[in-house]
């Protein structure tokens, strides 16, 4: 499993920028300075994003604040963002903790999820994977994909649960069925060795197929800029690194910046995923034997990653093309050139 690559969360900033008061926004604010929640939420978020006034996150924190203490959830989650993040008030972790859980209490599946990662790293509040499994529970019950991929890691490594492989498949299953390239990953290595699955290399080829391209911009869009909503942009702790799992994975935070993926992990430029990918080709497992393959889903794989992982790439790479043709090596470099092309990677 590789070290626990903390999931850098970002503000995807709105761009429409700075504009002149309207009679909707004068209205909006009519509105909000009555006491209307709601009205006091959308203020907060024009205010937290620069989306028709001027971008000022200390008032953005004033009126997400007279939204939350009226029981406003989504408004509650925001602040607790701000907390996190130290935006337009001092940096305080038992803040975000303390917003978040009113919000998660509520129901709000984001909050229950942020609220799982402060518990699962001691960040607030004293650290406890029992009470972190509950809430990614909570929340992965509601649909949410980053906490179905937690808890299915939580599954895996016995960390506030017993450690089982068949729920662990479970909730990769959930997750991966989202289009998450992660969680595809990693049920593609569970059907490959067996684990909490009849062992089945097809499955296992079929799920890192889809685990190497990479989410879509308007997924990622859906998942971390909710309407009216303040994604966090800071770093959340790492967790220990397990090594219980061959395929490599990580906890993560809320809205991964690190992974634009779109469809299933190998063809959304997951660079495990194309490792794996790679190793199935050569040793024709749940494929046809086929060393160009083998060679351009290698060659993709070391394109992606830096160190350690980087060098074992090229050296499985150039240990298949030791079996190859120069036809076949000039063939495998020339789809990896069409597939990256047809796949670009995010800036």
């Amino acid at each position: 499993m590789k070290p626990l690559v903390a999931a850098v969360a970002v503000l995807v900033a709105l761009t429409v920028g700075v504009q002149a008061q309207t009679p909707e926004n004068d209205a909006l604010r009519v509105r909000a300075e009555a006491g209307d929640a709601e009205a006091q939420f959308s203020l907060g978020s024009m205010y937290a994003n620069g989306e028709g006034v001027p971008q000022d996150d200390a008032e953005a924190v004033r009126w997400f604040r007279l939204a939350a203490d009226q029981g406003h959830a989504r408004a509650q989650y925001n602040l607790g963002v701000m907390y996190d993040t130290g935006r337009g008030v001092p940096e305080d972790d038992a803040e975000a903790v303390r917003w978040w859980r009113l919000a998660a209490e509520q129901g709000y599946a984001r909050a229950q999820y942020n609220l799982g990662v402060m518990y699962a790293n001691g960040r607030g509040v004293p650290q406890d994977d029992a009470e972190a499994v509950r809430w990614y529970r909570l929340a992965a019950e509601q649909g949410e994909a980053d906490a179905q991929y937690n808890l299915a890691l939580m599954y895996g490594t016995g960390e506030g649960v017993p450690e089982d492989d068949a729920e662990a498949v479970r909730w990769y299953r959930l997750a991966a069925e989202q289009g998450d390239a992660e969680a595809q990953y990693n049920l593609g290595n569970m059907y490959a060795n067996g684990e909490g699955v009849p062992q089945d290399d097809a499955e296992a080829v079929r799920w890192y197929r889809l685990g190497a391209r990479g989410e879509s911009p308007a997924a990622f869009d859906r998942r971390c800029n909710p309407p009216g909503g303040v994604a966090p942009r800071s770093q959340m702790p790492q967790f220990a690194p397990s090594s219980r799992l061959t395929i490599r994975a990580h906890h993560r935070s809320l809205c991964n910046a690190g992974f634009h993926h779109g469809l299933l992990a190998a063809e959304q430029g997951h660079a495990g995923a194309m490792t794996n990918l790679g190793a199935m080709y050569s040793q024709g497992r749940g494929v046809v034997q086929d060393y160009v393959q083998s060679h351009m889903w290698r060659n993709l794989a070391a394109s992606r990653q830096t160190g350690e992982d980087r060098e074992l790439s090229v050296k499985a790479r150039d240990a298949v093309a030791s079996f190859m043709t120069a036809d076949d090596l000039s063939e495998a470099q020339r789809l990896a050139r069409e597939w990256d092309e047809a796949h670009p990677r995010e800036p």
